[in-house]
């Protein structure tokens, strides 16, 4: 059962807390404006965050309180993190972490030192990869360690791709056809092994095969193709919903916003949830999340609240806790479960 759920927003990280079913939100003052956001399952209070200018943090209580991680981060803009859901080094889960420009870096002493992955730079694809606001970079959007076999590692590039390495980070084979190349989300199923799914700018595409080969499928989605996340029903990787707009413009900024969540279901056509959900103007892009010990819940977190579902995604109903004022206007980002 899940004891904690973290998000960040603004310069806070909120916790909401479960005591025996009775839901508790709690925020916790960041020294920086965090951008993602991890938390160690071996070790619960040992969080990570990244931030915008000001590199990669690390909390040992929870986040109550931070410090800087150790150096070999040759980039301040830590723009993704990622725990192995595998390798455990001495006590120590192994820490991804990626940056603005594009850069990979791997800790396996809890953040003390870092190791520098190039050879990703070194592909063919990369003199394409930009992002449009800032269109002379491009970052590490997300990192997606295998959950089946500690070698490989996927990398989402905004805008750029999805790259996998089966050594560990050490060499790197390009993005393929049928994937998004405006990666934002990539996930896994611990019941499927060798299917990833990704969440893009361009809508959602999957491979079954580690990804060897990849296809796009829009069907349901109308014009909302603009994916942000992605979450999958931890007891049946068939089913999934994501978060979506028609476009970027719509769907970050709480003032302009307007977005969904969908559905799919065993290959059939993308569908609305509209159940217990805001409507869509207002609502930001929602982060998702589910997690291993809780088969058919998900839960969604934006600007108007955090909700929850006990029916894998068809309807929802708002977490009972005291939403701040503040957050009406804040873009959420980042959410994980412990």
């Amino acid at each position: 059962m899940v004891s904690a759920l973290y998000f960040v927003a603004g310069s806070s990280v909120f916790k909401v807390k479960n005591n025996n079913s009775v839901w508790s939100l709690n925020e916790m003052k960041a020294p920086h404006d965090f951008y993602c956001l991890a938390v160690d399952p071996v070790r619960p209070e040992r969080l990570y965050a990244g931030s915008f200018n000001d590199g990669l943090w690390i909390s040992d209580d929870g986040g109550m309180t931070w410090r800087p991680a150790g150096k070999g981060i040759i980039h301040k803009r830590v723009l993704s993190v990622a725990i192995s859901p595998t390798e455990i080094i001495n006590g120590f889960s192994v820490v991804w972490a990626g940056t603005e420009p594009s850069d990979l870096f791997r800790s396996e002493d809890g953040g003390q030192t870092w190791v520098h992955f190039p050879k990703l730079l070194d592909l063919p694809s990369k003199p394409t990869w930009r992002f449009p606001p800032r269109p002379h970079t491009h970052h590490v959007r997300w990192i997606q360690p295998d959950l089946h076999d500690e070698q490989k590692i996927y990398v989402g590039i905004e805008l750029g791709g999805v790259m996998k390495s089966e050594d560990k980070g050490i060499t790197w084979k390009d993005r393929q056809p049928g994937s998004q190349y405006d990666c934002h989300t990539l996930t896994m199923n611990p019941l499927a092994k060798g299917r990833i799914y990704e969440a893009a700018g361009g809508g959602f595409a999957e491979s079954l095969d580690g990804g060897k080969t990849w296809a796009t499928f829009n069907d349901g989605l109308g014009s909302d193709t603009y994916l942000v996340e992605i979450a999958v029903d931890p007891s049946n990787p068939d089913i999934m919903i994501a978060s979506a707009a028609r476009g970027a413009h719509s769907a970050y900024d709480p003032e302009r916003a307007s977005t969904i969540i969908v559905r799919r279901d065993s290959g059939e056509p993308w569908e609305v949830v509209q159940d217990g959900l805001p409507e869509r103007d207002g609502s930001s892009i929602f982060s998702l999340i589910s997690h291993v010990s809780e088969p058919r819940v998900f839960y969604a977190v934006n600007n108007l609240g955090i909700f929850q579902s006990i029916d894998a995604g068809k309807s929802w109903k708002p977490l009972p806790v005291e939403w701040p004022e503040s957050l009406l206007k804040e873009r959420v980002r980042w959410f994980v479960a412990v």
